[in-house]
């Protein structure tokens, strides 16, 4: 018995020290957590192979909440158990708060966000190379056969026409297009098709939908966690989905944030390490400060409630979600479903690397040539010495920093 304790604490403390390490250096969106997650996993720790990884991957894109955030849960799931569940997700989360927290408080202070791009602009390029290699190694997995092959082209041809979409959520679509097709195609022996809806979707879903809409809450900042719950709970897609979302309720419901503000808070979450909704951390301090009247404590206490109430639902739906894709992937069609929609996942992964490549490396229609340079010796890096990308990381934040 004290070998099984011990053995799982031991197993705590490496989910909690690689999730930190993670929530400190995750820069680059969905994306880059996901590549950096499969490095850290999959190739150095082997705590599952790439098939599971990419499975994990694609049943993610169909609970509400932050992807890459989930997938740092369910991966700490699968390592300690429900106690690893937790401890992954707020090590995930937290540093990005506390890096976020302080530029918040700045902002109330000065108006303005401090300058950061000269670091960025070596870290964009090692993301891009992380990503693309990410994309290679996941690819040599995903695409088994002629049918997951075509179904990658299709999905990246549907891809980069479905950015012209992005209020259409066309990530799901593909996903889902992909999903169907691989459930008919690799599990045509079988008559019946499994309810997915009934599988992924929890009932802890429903509750909270009438919980939002029931209580009547006067206190501002429980109504702005209300708010945010709501969000977590419902959000489906990417990061153009979350803009709509904090839009609608913060400038044109409750007129809490004026669409500068929103904008800026936009922008730290995109700039700053960790999941992109960690932008709830900033709103939640400039209106527990600002707009509130609570000054510097107001300020934190609001930056944390946001923070849990955006991110709770999902650790609730990744401990359901982490009981049953184990029968999901026994099914046949659940199978063939997840199959297929790896392929869609490396092939939206190469859209998002191709699309964070032309902004990194073009600029005014001329060449950013420090971009392009990092980028091409940490890919090369990468492939040939397979070094930890958070080190490439730091290291191209202090090139973009000395070069600029």
């Amino acid at each position: 018995m004290s070998d099984t304790v011990s053995d799982q604490r031991a197993r705590l403390r490496e989910v909690a020290r690689l999730f930190t390490r993670l929530g400190f250096t995750a820069f680059g969106g969905p994306a880059a957590h996901v590549a950096m997650m499969e490095d850290e996993v999959v190739v150095r720790r082997h705590w599952l192979d790439r098939q599971h990884f990419l499975d994990l991957v694609a049943a993610v894109n169909f609970v509400p909440g932050p992807n890459s955030t989930e997938l740092a849960i369910h991966l700490g799931y699968i390592r300690a158990g429900l106690a690893g569940l937790i401890t992954a997700g707020v090590c995930f989360i937290t540093p990005a708060m506390l890096i976020i927290l302080p530029l918040a408080y700045l902002y109330v202070r000065t108006g303005s966000l401090p300058q950061v791009s000269a670091a960025l602009i070596g870290i964009n390029g090692c993301v891009i190379a992380i990503i693309a290699a990410a994309a290679v190694r996941l690819a040599q997995t995903a695409i088994t056969d002629v049918f997951s092959a075509v179904l990658l082209i299709a999905s990246t041809v549907a891809g980069f026409w479905g950015n012209r979409f992005p209020g259409a959520q066309p990530e799901l679509l593909i996903l889902a297009g992909a999903a169907l097709l691989g459930a008919i195609y690799y599990g045509r022996p079988r008559t019946t098709l499994p309810n997915f809806a009934a599988l992924l979707l929890p009932l802890v879903y429903g509750e909270l939908g009438r919980a939002a809409s029931s209580r009547q809450l006067t206190s501002d900042l429980l109504r702005m966690g209300l708010l945010f719950l709501r969000v977590g709970a419902t959000l489906f897609g990417s990061g153009y989905v979350l803009v709509s979302y904090l839009q609608s309720g913060l400038v044109d419901q409750y007129h809490w944030l004026t669409k500068k503000e929103l904008l800026d808070a936009i922008a730290v979450g995109q700039v700053t390490p960790g999941p992109l909704l960690t932008t709830a951390t900033f709103v939640g301090y400039v209106l527990g400060a600002q707009k509130f009247g609570g000054g510097v404590s107001g300020g934190i206490a609001g930056g944390v409630i946001a923070t849990a109430a955006i991110f709770l639902p999902s650790f609730f739906f990744i401990a359901l979600l982490g009981r049953v894709l184990p029968r999901i992937r026994r099914n046949p069609h659940a199978a063939g479903a997840l199959r297929a929609m790896n392929a869609a996942v490396v092939a939206l992964i190469l859209v998002v690397c191709w699309r964070l490549a032309a902004t990194a490396f073009l600029h005014d229609h001329r060449p950013q040539w420090l971009s392009i340079a990092v980028a091409t010796i940490s890919l090369v890096i990468i492939l040939i010495w397979n070094v930890n990308s958070t080190w490439l990381i730091l290291a191209s934040a202090l090139i973009g920093t000395v070069c600029r």
